[in-house]
């Protein structure tokens, strides 16, 4: 990972106004878990839900420059409860998610769509007119009747600096390019409006790689986030920008096709979203495109039609190979969250209390999370003596290198990305014990033949 980039963002969060979200999703616990994460410039979510409106006017200082911060006397002790190493200033930028279900076309399209806001009172004005046309008090994500073409004037009547991006764009039922409810093109959704378009985000079931392989969207930037219904999920998926936090450079950054100031994506292997091969979950089938096509994209256990992932959705539209890279495109760089690399090197689950220790040891002896897993020089953990975490270093070169076991999600089931084989980590361990005790006795054996008869 470079280190000339000098900040992450992730910009798609919720609040606790959304459905199926955590009560900790606050203001609070996002400033909190950005500073563990490594986040610098936090999303809001839900700008439009007005609840949540009230709240950011009460708990939000405005930092100059288009981004706002946790009032101080809010901020101090929840930074006293961050480990030194990870303390960092936080910025907010006012966003939001709309889920525009409506009919274009005599078919019922399903979009849900990002948006960004420079400042809380484009926000709560955009919220107002909103309100207009449906329910935005139910959900912090309001489900409206509204194309997203005409959202997207909306926003623009307000501020010019408002922007939209289409949310996981792939995802089946619920995106602009999904097999279920969405488009061929951006163009077929934004008509007169798609030059205002210049990023879409990929989603946790696909990748930039992925999105290379579709001429169509050579012109926009890809841009990735969490998209967390929990605070601990920052920063899963995430940005990386040069220069200084401020909303118009993120823009700038955006827009600009080929500049350097957007340093490409950290990313979840897109394996691990529970949209990314094709499969029925109930038959416990999980096929390839190439697999689904040859089948008639039906299941060959009880011969129903096979939900078609976000890999599938690509192949259908894709005119590149597998594999295509695009020139110029900046970089995405994979993680596995650092719970589960070390819930896996101590064989324990990732939310479990000997999992929860380990990492908040490292946090306080080696900075931030995303630090941890794609910076930090391995050999600052090769003597590491923390219980069970002796092969870190090795888990998180084989991380960096993306020498990793994949088993792809499909229907709604979660994929799984390991590092280690089934029964390898007891051999390594082995290995590395003998390894140990050979420097020892050739330490002793130097000192035996230096000493005096």
């Amino acid at each position: 990972m470079t280190t000339a980039l000098s900040y992450i963002a992730d910009l798609h969060v919720h609040s606790r106004h959304s459905r199926a979200t955590s009560p900790q999703c606050n203001l609070e616990s996002l400033h909190y878990w950005a500073q563990l994460k490594g986040v610098a410039v936090v999303g809001t979510g839900d700008c439009t839900h007005p609840g949540w409106l009230s709240e950011l006017q009460d708990k939000l200082v405005s930092a100059d420059n288009g981004l706002y911060r946790l009032r101080p006397e809010l901020a101090a002790p929840v930074d006293r409860r961050v480990p030194a190493l990870c303390r960092a200033d936080v910025q907010f930028m006012i966003s939001g998610e709309i889920s525009s279900i409506y009919k274009r076309d005599g078919a019922v399209r399903k979009i849900h769509s990002l948006i960004l806001m420079p400042s809380l009172a484009a926000a709560r004005e955009l919220s107002r007119q909103l309100a207009r046309r449906g329910n935005v008090h139910s959900d912090g994500r309001p489900i409206l009747g509204l194309d997203p073409r005409d959202l997207l004037h909306i926003m623009l009547e307000i501020d010019p600096a408002a922007v939209l991006v289409p949310a996981h764009v792939w995802t089946p039922w619920f995106a602009l390019l999904g097999s279920k409810s969405g488009f061929d093109s951006l163009e077929q959704c934004f008509g007169d409006l798609t030059t205002q378009v210049f990023a879409v985000e990929t989603g946790l079931s696909s990748d930039p790689p992925m999105n290379w392989r579709v001429a169509s969207l050579d012109g926009l930037r890809l841009i990735s986030n969490s998209d967390l219904h929990s605070p601990k999920n920052l920063g899963r998926n995430a940005n990386l920008f040069g220069g200084t936090p401020a909303y118009d450079a993120i823009m700038a950054a955006l827009r600009e096709r080929h500049g350097r100031a957007f340093g490409g994506t950290i990313e979840m292997f897109p394996e691990q979203g529970k949209y990314h091969a094709d499969g029925h979950r109930k038959c416990e089938v999980r096929m390839t495109p190439e697999e689904s096509l040859a089948a008639d994209n039906l299941c060959p256990a009880c011969g129903k039609p096979l939900t078609l992932g976000v890999l599938h959705r690509v192949h259908e539209l894709a005119a590149r190979p597998s594999g295509f890279r695009l020139p110029a495109a900046p970089p995405a760089h994979y993680i596995i969250p650092l719970p589960e690399v070390v819930g896996e090197l101590l064989q324990r689950g990732s939310a479990s209390q000997a999992v929860e220790r380990a990492v908040w040891q490292l946090l306080e002896n080696y900075g931030p999370e995303l630090s941890i897993l794609l910076k930090r020089p391995l050999g600052d953990f090769a003597g590491l003596e923390l219980p069970g975490l002796r092969l870190l270093s090795e888990a998180l070169r084989r991380l960096r290198q993306c020498e990793v076991i994949r088993e792809a999600g499909y229907d709604g089931e979660y994929g799984t990305v390991r590092l280690f084989a089934d029964g390898e980590l007891p051999e390594l361990a082995r290995r590395r014990l003998i390894a140990s005790a050979d420097r020892l006795r050739q330490r002793v054996a130097g000192v035996d033949a230096s000493s005096p008869p």
